[in-house]
């Protein structure tokens, strides 16, 4: 069994792929490539690598498609290569999800660097259990971001909490003051209401979740369950 880190390249260029290629492999990772936007996705969808180099300008299916459609089923890490100096393009990248960005040309032992460092924020803590994952949605305790449909979601300490306390224990009710208690603390001076406002809150950002298989369910009369179908 291979443990190595596979990091898929994709590019057009064949000397910056060899070149890529040279300085992972000499580092201890295993490499994949390929040239156009659409292949690479496709063999993605078969076999997610632990780390994807996306160029934007491909054959098939531009860089940008490729990270979106990535962003749909996956938070691996993604770190973005393109010819442009433009901030444009390197806001537009994170926007879409992207964790780092590199302009050509590149220094190999910069790449490789920004490589480490992003497996390293995207490793779980111990146990993994800082980080929940469901279609569409990711959520991280530790870096306290939440990702929807690819893309980050800005979201107040407690709403995220909240979140993530449901996602932690799916299909599980709870009350209103149970909620408060796990969530507030025993010190918090509110009422019920502040759940409902904040389970509110979290529906209006998480448009159309039920079409991924879950949801902050309302049981009546009860509390709210995070079910997941």
């Amino acid at each position: 069994m291979n443990d190595k880190p596979v990091i898929m390249i994709v590019d057009d260029d064949p000397n910056i792929v060899q070149l890529i290629r040279l300085y992972l492999t000499r580092d201890g990772y295993d490499a994949v490539s390929y040239g156009r936007g659409d292949e690479a996705l496709a063999a993605f969808k078969q076999d997610p690598p632990s780390l994807l180099i996306l160029d934007i300008m491909l054959p098939g299916m531009d860089g940008w498609s490729v990270c979106r459609e990535v962003r749909k089923i996956s938070q691996i890490p993604i770190i973005m290569l393109t010819a442009k100096d433009d901030t444009f393009d390197k806001v537009l990248g994170l926007e879409l999800g992207a964790d780092d960005y590199m302009t050509k040309p590149f220094d190999g032992k910069e790449l490789l660097a920004r490589v480490k460092a992003v497996l390293r924020r995207s490793a779980p803590s111990d146990g993994g259990q800082d980080t929940l994952s469901f279609p569409g949605l990711t959520i991280s305790l530790e870096k306290y971001e939440v990702y929807y449909q690819g893309k980050p979601m800005e979201m107040p300490p407690k709403e995220l909490e909240l979140l993530y306390f449901l996602a932690a224990h799916k299909n599980r009710v709870f009350t209103r003051e149970q909620l408060l208690e796990q969530v507030w603390g025993f010190d918090f001076f509110g009422d019920s209401r502040t759940v409902d406002v904040h389970v509110k809150r979290l529906r209006e950002k998480l448009v159309d979740c039920e079409k991924l298989g879950w949801q902050i369910r309302t049981v009546w009369s009860v509390g709210y369950k995070f079910e997941v179908k």
